[in-house]
């Protein structure tokens, strides 16, 4: 089910075209099928050629050209941009933001690529990603629900020692390496501190899920609670 239209204005237009009543969640300042019965915002829509043609015209040149391909997956992205756009602006269905909404992610995501080398983007990008996911459980267990707080606590302090322990196989990888040749493997293998950093950050997700599964049972009144069961 499409969520309700956000107006933030008073539109003069007609209630419906030719794709039915518009059940995205945002509605322009545009008036709705005012040039034309089958375009919702007439204006908004065919601005988006702008954002189609130059950009596929890019992505030949740079293909012709024997560039990288990574440049003409971003001429691409910015052409899915528009056609999403388009498709969002001439419907005004929810369905058709998302294909608006998303590609503008995805392609935002391959522009920064663009300017920072593969494990650099992976790791700036990943830890955004992990950060966002702090503060909104933060938010959640400290104004919503404070009785998830030790859940949420464990998934974080569990994560963060496996990022601790990545740091420092990252950081002390000469020296590890050096104590390993003295220790016996068993031993060694201990201070295989990468191999760690699965385990934690692994049940430190695990966790994190659960406590995303018992804030969403919690909404629903579902009286959910987690048990701790040793699986052998």
């Amino acid at each position: 089910m499409a969520p309700s239209v956000s107006h933030a204005h008073s539109d003069p237009s007609p209630p419906g075209g030719f794709w039915g009543p518009p059940t995205s969640t945002l509605d322009w300042c545009e008036e709705n099928y005012f040039v034309s019965v089958f375009v919702a915002e007439f204006w908004n829509t065919v601005s988006n050629l702008l954002m189609i043609l130059p950009p596929i015209y890019g992505a030949i040149r740079t293909s012709r050209d024997g560039l990288e391909t990574r440049y003409v997956f971003a001429f691409l992205g910015l052409a899915a941009v528009g056609v999403g756009s388009w498709s969002f602006h001439m419907t005004l269905q929810y369905e058709m933001q998302l294909l608006d909404e998303l590609p503008m992610i995805y392609s935002c995501c391959i522009f920064v690529y663009l300017l920072w080398t593969e494990p650099v983007f992976h790791q700036v990008m990943y830890g955004v990603l992990v950060f966002c996911l702090v503060l909104r459980s933060m938010y959640v267990v400290t104004w919503v629900y404070p009785w998830l707080r030790p859940l949420c606590y464990t998934s974080l302090g569990v994560f963060l020692l496996g990022f601790i322990l990545w740091n420092v196989d990252n950081l002390l990888c000469d020296t590890l390496r050096a104590a390993r040749l003295r220790l016996p493997p068993v031993i060694g293998a201990v201070t295989q501190f990468h191999a760690w950093w699965h385990i934690f950050t692994g049940f430190g997700s695990h966790l994190h899920i659960l406590l995303s599964l018992q804030t969403r049972a919690t909404y629903l009144k579902r009286r959910p609670r987690v048990k701790v069961r040793m699986i052998l």
